[in-house]
C-alpha cells in the first residue's frame, strides 16, 4: 500500500506506523467504564475509516488518512493538525 505524504510525496507504507481509528475521543471523566471503552472496545468498520499515520521514516508528520478497510484504497491524506482545526 502506498500513502501520499503532503511533504514527501507517495511512499510505501512501510514508511509509516499505524496509530489507529481518529475517530474515538477521550472521556473528558474519571469514570473507568468510559476508559475501559475508549481503550479496548472498537468498531471493526469495513468501508471509509479516518485512521493516524505517522510517517517515521520520512517528515515525521502525523496524517489523516482516510482509507477503505476493504479494499485498502486511501481517499485522501491530509496532516493531522489540519484536520483538526
Amino acid at each position: 500500500m502506498r500513502i501520499h505524504c503532503p511533504y514527501c510525496g507517495s511512499r510505501d507504507s512501510g514508511e509509516f506506523v499505524y496509530r489507529g481509528d481518529a475517530a474515538p475521543i477521550r472521556p473528558a471523566s474519571l469514570d473507568t467504564d468510559a476508559f475501559v471503552d475508549y481503550v479496548y472496545l472498537r468498531d471493526n468498520i469495513a468501508g471509509l475509516i479516518d485512521e493516524h499515520w505517522y510517517h517515521l521514516h520520512g517528515c515525521r508528520q502525523w496524517l489523516a488518512v482516510r482509507r477503505d478497510t476493504v479494499s485498502h484504497e486511501i481517499d485522501s491524506v491530509v496532516l493531522a493538525a489540519e484536520r483538526a482545526s
